[in-house]
Order: structure tokens, then sequence, then C-alpha cells
């Protein structure tokens, strides 16, 4: 479910650390550089934690009619309209498909979401809700239709909740890889509600994709010396200390894509390592990953080097 360029973005990032930490020596060598595959594991679990507080929030909202109608009801002199709030929403049949599915019960009794609750968010944005056209609409309709079940919460996050900027900067403070995750999570979450009942929130990942991931770190890390031999000589006209740390990270995991990594085809590789050093590194490290990265790309063509082969951590220094 998760997409592989959110992959190499973790992979990155957890590089980055270790690369890091190993040069600073010190405490830091007894951290991200001794266990990388567990710091990259803890990237993937604020992934999952990240969703789960979403759609926490989500059901929260849509829940809040039924706190609604028992605080207006309990006024000292309520009104007829305090009287009867409708509250069809807190009961949407898609709502609680979500919320009696055992694996959503079993991700929030891991993650508890509920610990960072914050009840006048929830409570602004459900009378945000009661006010719209789209809800108005919705209570008006007599029974429950599926569509308009879904379409609802679809509303309230795409239009009300990400849109907010309160809502966004709240789950910044939360959580530090909402710039990297938002946008591949908010159409996970569209597709979850879609179909939930194909989602199990204890498989976010998958052993496939979870291979690749700890496959292409180690891979990196351990055949650093066989990318940069192939990477230096393309460098010739580059002042080394002025190349972002970022880009030489990027360049390695591409070779290593290249080298090691059957299923790939190498122009995904290239263009995948194009949008990562234009988003996260220099203005002008788009420009240059592709040159080098192409470059190299067709040496290895023109020597029929292009042979993959399965990483393995006794394989020889260089495929034959």
């Amino acid at each position: 479910m998760i997409s592989r360029r959110n992959i190499r973005v973790k992979v990155m990032q957890t590089l980055y650390a270790v690369e890091s930490q190993l040069a600073e020596g010190g405490e830091g060598k007894r951290t991200a550089a001794a266990d990388p595959v567990r710091l990259l594991q803890k990237h993937f679990d604020q992934t999952q934690q990240l969703l789960i507080y979403q759609i926490h929030f989500l059901t929260a909202i849509a829940r809040y009619a039924e706190i609604d109608a028992r605080n207006r009801a309990s006024k000292h002199l309520p009104t007829k309209e305090d009287l009867s709030v409708n509250t069809k929403i807190a009961g949407n049949e898609l709502l609680w498909k979500i919320l009696e599915s055992p694996s959503w019960k079993q991700a929030v009794k891991e993650t508890k979401p509920e610990s960072i609750d914050n009840p006048e968010l929830v409570r602004k944005l459900y009378l945000e809700l009661v006010e719209t056209e789209k809800y108005q609409q919705y209570i008006a309709i007599q029974g429950r239709d599926k569509k308009e079940e879904k379409d609802i919460l679809e509303y309230i996050y795409t239009e009300l909740m990400l849109p907010n900027e309160v809502f966004t900067s709240y789950v910044e403070e939360h959580f530090t890889n909402w710039d990297d995750d938002a946008d591949m999570l908010s159409q996970l979450i569209l597709n979850f509600l879609s179909k939930p009942a194909q989602f199990n929130f204890q498989e976010l990942l998958g052993k496939e994709k979870w291979q690749f991931a700890k496959g292409l770190l180690e891979t990196t890390l351990d055949k650093k010396e066989v990318a940069l031999e192939y990477i230096r000589p393309k460098l010739k006209n580059w002042d080394p200390e002025r190349i972002a740390v970022l880009d030489m990270l990027l360049m390695r995991m591409g070779v290593c894509e290249f080298l090691y990594f059957e299923t790939i085809p190498p122009k995904v590789t290239i263009n995948e390592y194009i949008d990562l050093a234009k988003e996260y590194s220099t203005q002008q490290s788009g420009q240059f990953v592709n040159g080098i990265l192409d470059n190299i790309h067709k040496d290895l063509v023109r020597d029929n080097k292009m042979h993959k082969v399965a990483f393995s951590p006794n394989a020889p220094n260089k495929p034959s």
C-alpha cells in the first residue's frame, strides 16, 4: 500500500541519519549507525501512526453529532432546535464498518491516536460541516445510500480537514513526517474509504515492499565503495565539497538499483531519483543527478555490464 517512491524517501532519510552520525562520531555511532534497519522500521511506524491518526480524527468529527446533540439537549433551557439535532452522520454505515473492523481496533490499541486528541478542533470542524450544503443534502436524504455514506466522509476529509491550516499545523506538531507522507496518505485514505474491507492496518507495507526497503538500505550501505567507483569518474568537473550530501546518497541508491535490483527498469530508477533530488535537495540537483545516473547507465549498457544480481553480503564487489 505504501508506494515505492515513499519507500525510497524513508531509505534516503535513514541513510542520511546514518552518514551524519558516523561523521559526528561518539554517541551517534551507537544509535542510527548501529542499527539502521531499526531506524528504517521506525520511519514506517511513523507513517502508520499518521495514517491512523487522520482516520481517527475523521471518525471523531462524524461521531461528534451525538456529543453535540447531548450537549444541546442538556442546556438549562434548550430550544426546539437544540432538541432536534440530526445525528444521522454518527450512524454512518461506512463509519461503523471502520470502527468495528478488527484490524482498525488493533491499530487503535497499538498506536493510541486518542492520546493526542484535540476535542476543540474536532468540535470546530464539525460545526463547519453542519453549515455546508453538502451536509444539509446528506441529512435530507431518507434512509442510507451506500454512495452518500462514503461521499460525506470523503467530503469531511478532503474539503474540511486537509484544507484547514489549524488541522494541518496541529498534525505537523505531532508528526514530523507530515510533509513527506501527506500526499501519499491522502490517496491511501481515499482508497481505504472506497474499499475498507480490503485494508489491513497491520500490513501497511507488506512483506515484499519491506524486503525492497530493507534490501535497498543494506545494499547502499554495504556497497558504498562499489557505487562510488562508478560515481567518482563522473565528478571530474565538479567540486566534491559543493556536491550536496543528499545528491551523493541518491546517486549511490540509484547505482545500487542498477546493479542489484533486477526487477526495476533503469529508466524508472533514474526518473525516481531525479524527482527526489528536485524535491529534497538543491535547485540544480535534479539535473545533476539525472546527468550522472544517465551516464553511468549508458556506460553499463555499452560495456555489457548491465547484468543485475540480487544483493548478498557475500556477493563480489562488482557484478561481472
